[in-house]
């Protein structure tokens, strides 16, 4: 399979803003090709930028601008072959089955027991996957940026963050370690960076999609983490910015591959 990503960023800075990028591709030993580019420039001149590796092959692109600027940031990536599976860390299969900011699993345990009774394994996760997609509306600007698990439920609203994180706090109640993972997904409609979890069953890490938007085994991963916090596309490390413009792609060389709901997938 050949996947081409890209992304377009534009945004307007304050003095003294240092900015953590995670838009590029996490890179895999199982790719057959990687081809990727990536420019950041104010005023048509180049910004030095850092790579620094994160967690789970992703990385950050790190800089600053210390006067106010205009930064114009452009990413392609062209990738063949799909991605060997991950090796979990000990420590993962502990840090993922805790709470988090975004994933309250100590305050959802009592719905997950109830609504998910003994079920372990694959058959917990289709079944906290098709719950979350029955039970949410996806609304485009329906939840706040602060908004958590508990909160999106009570809302019976979200978007794909919000679907990404009631699903995770609910398998980490019933002790399944899961966490977000940030991709491109071909097919998604309208594009834009997604959000999915991943969970760790029957020995390897599973990406469901709540939201049902795009097929699972054409999506890229950028990076991953315990939530949102850990996964954003554009922060600040001081300073401030106004995101200007923003524009996603993601296509499959050919026919996208067809979705199969309760099929277990590794993100490739």
């Amino acid at each position: 399979m050949e996947r081409t990503v890209s992304a377009r960023l534009v945004f307007t800075t304050t003095n003294n803003t240092k900015i953590a990028l995670a838009v590029a591709a996490a890179r895999n030993p199982g790719f057959s090709a990687f081809q990727e580019s990536l420019t950041v420039r104010s005023q048509g001149n180049d910004i030095p930028v850092e790579e620094i590796a994160d967690h789970h092959g992703g990385r950050l692109h790190y800089f600053d601008t210390p006067q106010p600027s205009t930064v114009t940031v452009e990413y392609s990536a062209t990738i063949r072959g799909r991605a060997t599976a991950e090796v979990p860390a000990p420590v993962d299969l502990i840090r993922y089955v805790r709470p988090s900011r975004y994933a309250e699993s100590d305050r959802l345990l009592p719905t997950a027991y109830a609504e998910f009774g003994s079920l372990q394994g694959a058959e917990l996760l289709n079944a906290v996957r098709a719950w979350v997609n029955t039970e949410l509306r996806y609304v485009s600007g329906s939840s706040r940026g602060t908004d958590g698990a508990v909160e999106t439920l009570l809302n019976r609203r979200g978007v794909c963050r919000d679907y990404a994180h009631l699903a995770i706090a609910l398998l980490r109640s019933k002790d399944i370690p899961a966490r977000l993972a940030a991709v491109y997904a071909p097919g998604l409609s309208p594009m834009d960076f997604h959000a999915v979890a991943e969970a760790f069953v029957e020995g390897a890490w599973h990406v469901i999609d709540p939201t049902a938007l795009a097929p699972r085994e054409s999506m890229v991963r950028i990076t991953a983490g315990r939530d949102a916090a850990d996964t954003a596309f554009l922060s600040t490390v001081g300073g401030s910015l106004v995101l200007n413009e923003m524009v996603v792609g993601a296509v499959v060389n050919g026919n996208l591959p067809l979705e199969e709901p309760e099929s277990l997938v590794v993100l490739g």
